[in-house]
């Protein structure tokens, strides 16, 4: 089975022209579109905007909640194309010493962390597999390291022989604290490591909508762990008319499951 997925922190709602959303999420239509994936992990959305990518991206459906509960403030929506993959189960956890308590927060995030995941199963082939995301806080290393710690425990609920796929920004870069806790805690394997081609790779992920060169991080990450081969990974610097669809580049990453 052959699958693409993207990492896309797609930037908030709160800036003025010209990044504001109803500028980008054309542009954020048309850069999916291009590249095609078959699962989209999003950081930062709110619900409109949740709601407005709903209406552009007719192939996908989505599963997500709000951080604070219900359809308050950013979703770790997770958009998928609804012809092809069933959903068997679903859920969302906040990083934090009480992951089901809604809005739940400790470690000195700034503000409130959370996951969400998908157990699916590709219509055609039956087979399955898990898909993760987050976005990790943007303050404190300790609060990153614990929430790598906590995905890490919630991941070992999940069937072990099932490929299992998580998507975030995670605010930090490659062999820190945080990374580590994925790869050595949690067996996990960074695609950046095992990819066949690496697309852009002179980039970092967080441009802030005016640096073409991402800047000097690669703070997005596809890892994974299973049976799976991993094919080529893009960092995607698509820009139109010199304008950033978001703040972030997205990275888009071919498997074979």
């Amino acid at each position: 089975m052959k699958l693409r997925i993207m990492s896309f922190n797609v930037r908030n709602d709160c800036d003025a022209p010209p990044n504001s959303w109803k500028e980008r999420k054309g542009l954020i239509r048309d850069l999916i579109e291009r590249e095609s994936p078959d699962i989209i992990g999003t950081q930062e959305c709110k619900f409109n905007q949740v709601q407005d990518l709903d209406g552009l991206l007719e192939d996908f459906d989505w599963i997500g909640l709000g951080r604070e509960g219900g359809s308050k403030s950013e979703f770790m929506a997770i958009f998928y194309k609804k012809d092809r993959f069933d959903v068997l189960e679903y859920d969302h956890f906040w990083l934090s010493n009480t992951p089901d308590v809604i809005a739940s927060s400790t470690w000195g995030n700034d503000c409130t962390r959370m996951a969400t995941w998908i157990h699916f199963s590709d219509k055609k082939t039956g087979q399955s597999f898990y898909h993760l995301n987050t976005h990790l806080d943007h303050v404190s290393e300790y609060a990153r390291v614990k929430g790598a710690e906590l995905i890490v425990q919630q991941a070992e609920t999940f069937d072990s022989s099932v490929p299992l796929f998580i998507t975030g920004d995670f605010n930090t870069v490659y062999e820190t604290d945080t990374h580590k806790a994925f790869l050595t805690k949690g067996n996990f394997i960074d695609t950046w490591d095992s990819a066949t081609e690496r697309m852009n790779e002179e980039l970092g992920s967080f441009n802030n909508f005016d640096d073409p060169s991402g800047g000097e991080g690669r703070i997005d990450w596809i890892l994974y762990r299973g049976d799976v081969k991993v094919g080529a990974l893009k960092i995607v610097n698509d820009r139109i008319d010199e304008r950033f669809p978001s703040d972030h580049f997205p990275i888009v990453v071919d498997f074979e499951v």
